[in-house]
């Protein structure tokens, strides 16, 4: 960041007007400020998001409460301090428990006549791996709906002749020998069952998408959950009241959110369990729609942290492929049917996974007030 740069920036220090801290708020990049005994003074909107954390709860904490005291991060603020000049870095890496990994570019630049204070940067290389990630996701969603279209052309029936034949040989044979036919009936109607479960993904026609409140959809899914394999789970709730309704399909919603709860339940530890389920609302994610020139926007987060042992490394890479799972009893299609369903919302799921510490990020469209006028965005309805 040149010395221009950071002149411009000073102005935007919380001494001054609210006016250039709401154009700082609309930045997408996490912009903060540090005192000289490195005490947080101001950050924007898109840095509360990265700290997961309130203004409120940030403001006046030390940054080493944050980030390892170790970090190259810190020895770039004591080169600035000492020399007066702005320093860079990129290809960053940074792990933190509350953070989890993330690759940054990072400036930092001094405040001219402020006593110490610095102002940081933080540019997520995750920016360009989110949209990689999509495109990822989108395949296997439609890798999925082929697979299923095919399938229930071509082994549906073959299934029905195999099933029907072994009960007219049932009636020929000896009863003692009426086990294999009676296994071959139901290895038959089990492969018949995984077949329906996989006809939803070979439906391709555009989802009914309407103002959908997402805490309520949430709510939903907590209570379904705590009735059956969340029975032992404690679930945390952070959520923004402020935001507005998302704009989707609400079964397809809860059926999604059901999969990554589910998940989530099953990977946390008997005793101590923990869920967090949280929503935010974030700056500046915007994806271009195929085929046209519209750019949509994806400004609602829902998150979903367990307390789990984390995903393996060889799992992750295909993760949300089908009958991919390390569960002995798993089908491998639930976060199968997760990357369809959010690539048919037109969003984006992240994830983020290291022991104790497993985060999946769904963002979604928001509904405009221009869109359904009839609509209050806030209730849902």
């Amino acid at each position: 960041m040149t010395s221009r740069n950071a002149r411009q920036l000073s102005s935007t220090a919380p001494l001054c007007g609210e006016g250039h801290a709401s154009i700082l708020n609309a930045l997408p990049h996490p912009v903060f400020t540090l005192g000289e005994d490195n005490k947080i003074t101001f950050l924007n909107s898109a840095a509360e998001s990265f700290f997961d954390g309130s203004r409120v709860m940030l403001l006046g904490h030390n940054l080493d409460e944050f980030v390892p005291f170790d970090s190259p991060l810190f020895a770039m603020i004591a080169q600035a301090r000492q020399t007066g000049n702005s320093f860079a870095d990129y290809d960053l890496f940074l792990e933190t428990p509350r953070l989890g990994e993330k690759f940054l570019n990072i400036e930092v630049s001094p405040l001219p006549d402020n006593n110490g204070e610095l102002v940081i940067t933080l540019f997520e290389r995750t920016i360009a791996n989110k949209l990689q990630h999509q495109l990822q996701f989108r395949g296997a969603a439609r890798s999925v709906s082929a697979m299923a279209a095919m399938l229930a052309h071509e082994v549906k029936n073959p299934l029905s002749g195999i099933r029907g034949a072994a009960q007219l040989l049932e009636q020929t044979i000896e009863i003692g020998d009426t086990t294999l036919t009676q296994l071959i009936c139901t290895e038959t109607d089990r492969i018949c069952a995984l077949v329906d479960r996989m006809e939803v993904f070979a439906d391709e026609r555009p989802i009914r998408k309407n103002p959908v409140n997402i805490h309520e959809v949430l709510d939903h899914c907590r209570q379904v959950a705590l009735t059956g394999f969340g029975l032992k789970v404690k679930f945390v709730e952070r959520y923004d009241p402020s935001l507005p309704a998302a704009l989707g399909n609400r079964d397809i919603l809860i059926q999604l959110f059901l999969n990554l709860l589910k998940n989530a339940c099953e990977a946390v530890p008997v005793n101590g369990g923990e869920i967090i389920l949280s929503t935010a609302y974030r700056h500046g994610i915007k994806l271009a729609l195929g085929g046209t020139g519209h750019r949509l926007d994806l400004p609602l987060l829902v998150s979903i942290q367990d307390n789990g042992p984390g995903i393996p490394d060889d799992l992750r890479a295909n993760l949300f492929e089908p009958f991919v799972t390390n569960k002995t009893s798993g089908s491998g299609l639930g976060l199968a049917f997760v990357a369809k369903a959010v690539a048919d919302h037109g969003g984006v799921v992240e994830l983020c996974s290291t022991p104790r510490r497993t985060v999946f990020k769904v963002t979604l469209p928001i509904a405009l007030h221009n869109e359904y006028p009839g609509h209050n965005l806030n209730d849902g309805s």
